[in-house]
């Protein structure tokens, strides 16, 4: 699928991977909105690359459906889906004091990551399940999981199941939405230089770099958004995870 001219939404695109994929999209030709949270990040980073934002909840259906329509007037019929959004806040389900995680916790990460990710693909994929095609195929959607779907680090029990989650998915709606030409995708990314690890000290940032095999840094967005623009252009590329981490096998802790 060529790029240039189509209308794409990013989940999570004011910044880190999802900024960097709404980037990318924007130089290729697409008009991109962003979905995402943070309004005024949304609003700055759509400003910077000529798309449009519109601040919301990816697990929230109404305002999901909203969205959709409100990308669908400025652009037209969305045919690139990049998922980015998700939150991660380590937590043991047994901490120092003995006191059980909660499940609201438990949940909360399992909504974001894994529903909201369900929800705006599923209702992007209705819209153009019957839309002409575009040679081949109608769509395309990214997901996003993480190596801690595989190996998932002591702390990480809550984001691990919600990135397992879109690594199991990913393959049976490949094969529903097959019929309709939407293409389905996952990539599973390593340590990745994020506005959250931005706040860390440069010891740290060295230390988790010195973790991956090669190349031995932080991976950074563009690259991420480098595979995600692979994806789009290789139809036969479906129904996959692909692992984004120089190598890296998580350790425990």
């Amino acid at each position: 699928m060529l790029i240039d001219g189509l209308a794409a939404i990013v989940t999570g695109g004011a910044s880190g991977l999802g900024g960097a994929t709404a980037a990318m999209l924007a130089r290729a030709g697409a008009r991109v909105t962003i979905f995402d949270l943070n309004a005024d990040l949304g609003q700055a980073h759509a400003k910077a690359i000529g798309g449009r934002s519109i601040a919301l909840d990816v697990a929230d259906e109404p305002a999901v459906e909203a969205a959709l329509d409100q990308a669908e007037s400025w652009h037209g019929k969305a045919r690139i889906l990049v998922n980015c959004a998700g939150i991660g806040a380590p937590e043991k389900i047994i901490d120092r004091n003995g006191n059980a995680m909660s499940l609201a916790h438990f949940s909360k990460i399992l909504t974001v990551n894994l529903a909201g990710s369900f929800n705006v693909l599923s209702k992007f994929a209705a819209r153009i399940h019957d839309a002409d095609a575009l040679g081949e195929e109608r769509g395309v959607i990214v997901n996003t999981a993480s190596v801690a779907a595989y190996d998932g680090q002591i702390g990480q029990a809550a984001y691990a199941a919600s990135k397992g989650g879109i690594v199991g998915m990913t393959l049976p709606i490949a094969r529903e939405f097959a019929r309709h030409g939407i293409r389905v995708m996952t990539i599973a990314p390593g340590i990745f230089w994020t506005p959250q690890l931005a706040t860390l000290p440069q010891e740290a940032l060295d230390s988790l770099g010195r973790q991956v095999p090669f190349p031995n840094r932080l991976g950074q967005p563009e690259e991420f958004a480098a595979l995600v623009e692979h994806i789009i252009g290789n139809p036969m590329l479906n129904g996959e995870v692909i692992r984004l981490d120089g190598a890296i096998r998580m350790a425990a802790k």
